[in-house]
């Protein structure tokens, strides 16, 4: 991230060693870690919300595109049946002029088999 090197952390921590002392290092070096934690989470959460805000305008974007596709598509092919023009297809019409044929048979169900042995394990008839 910052490019630093471990000669260079090293230079770091001897001279934390000698400026602060080696009684007082570790309880410096616990207020910088709650420091950084601190940064890190105020980053965390500045980057959420920037991210929140970009999604929320794509969705809107999103939403804007379809709706005009919604309204383009609907301009071209007009539904009768929204319109109160409910009319049956040429094909429902002439079903429901010929109420004289019976329907159509449905098929009885296969019984029911009462052998246990598998199918593939049965002599041919």
């Amino acid at each position: 991230m910052f490019g630093v090197d471990s000669i260079e952390l090293i230079i770091v921590a001897i001279a934390a060693l000698l400026f602060i002392g080696p009684k007082e290092l570790p309880e410096t070096m616990r207020t910088v870690g709650r420091w950084v934690g601190k940064l890190r989470g105020m980053a965390r959460h500045f980057s959420s919300g920037i991210e929140s805000v970009i999604r929320e305008a794509e969705l809107e974007e999103m939403d804007r595109k379809w709706r005009e596709e919604n309204e383009r598509i609907m301009r071209e092919h007009p539904m009768p049946e929204l319109m109160g023009e409910l009319s049956p297809t040429a094909e429902a019409q002439a079903y429901l002029d010929r109420p004289d044929e019976p329907p159509l048979p449905l098929e009885a169900p296969a019984a029911p088999d009462d052998d246990p042995t598998p199918p593939s394990e049965r002599p041919l008839p």
